[in-house]
């Protein structure tokens, strides 16, 4: 199971939002490096980065935050997502040094422009499939679309899409749980790893995930539990690390 640390990115600072708000937000720092470099050295084998404000005005807005922390840690994996609209800013991101780019609003406008990106970047693509009540959200979860996570999800069967990061738009920053039961849904309905996102509260939620890790769950992101403190990324990683010893 990996263990992926959440660095939202918003007028550079790192961030948490409540179930996608803009307006609900809570600063946690000041500097995206530094954040970085705590997760770092509590184990972090790769980054989850989001660009906030590029989610809502479609083009990267924090790119020289992302920059920083792919130049601060070269040989570690990022992936980034938020306003990732064309092949033009995944090449921007590789060059920077990101590993792999996040496509979310564009892959439920656009499928074929996933698979198209998937053909040009091998192994760099990820989708991001946000959903409330099952159905995909998109625009910075701005606006419901009438596509369900699974439906969307299987489109991607053949692409090469190197994982699904599933988020439940209603557990997201709220500690309250990750729900379990949809992630693990389309986890079954697809050959795709999924990444769970949303909800995560404590190590209950990563003991859980564990154990339903053979349904296709590859990893989960942390988010406000770790900022929090009501996870210690680093004896989490311990635990996920004694199961695979």
């Amino acid at each position: 199971m990996l263990l992926l640390p959440a660095i939202d990115l918003k007028d550079g600072q790192c961030v948490r939002l409540r179930q996608g708000r803009m307006e609900d937000t809570t600063v946690f720092s000041d500097s995206p490096v530094d954040t970085a470099t705590r997760w770092v050295e509590a184990g972090a084998k790769r980054l989850h980065l989001v660009d906030l404000n590029g989610a809502f005005d479609g083009k990267p807005v924090n790119s020289d935050s992302v920059q920083a922390i792919a130049k601060k840690f070269p040989d570690l994996p990022i992936q980034i997502g938020g306003g990732i609209r064309d092949a033009d800013t995944v090449q921007a991101y590789l060059d920077a040094g990101v590993t792999y780019c996040i496509i979310g609003t564009k892959a439920v406008e656009d499928p074929d422009f996933v698979i198209s990106l998937c053909k040009q970047f091998p192994d760099h693509i990820i989708v991001g499939i946000d959903a409330k009540n099952g159905m995909v959200a998109t625009d910075g979860w701005a606006e419901v679309s009438t596509v369900s996570a699974i439906d969307l999800a299987q489109k991607f069967e053949q692409a090469g899409v190197v994982a699904i990061v599933y988020t439940d738009i209603s557990r997201d920053g709220m500690m309250t749980g990750v729900n379990i039961e949809a992630t693990v849904e389309l986890a079954k309905s697809i050959s795709i790893p999924v990444i769970a996102s949303g909800g995560v509260t404590n190590m209950d939620d990563i003991i859980e995930l564990c154990n339903v890790e053979d349904a296709g769950i590859s990893g989960t992101i942390l988010g406000r539990s770790i900022y929090e403190g009501t996870i210690d990324l680093a004896k989490a990683h311990q635990y996920v690390e004694s199961l695979e010893s």
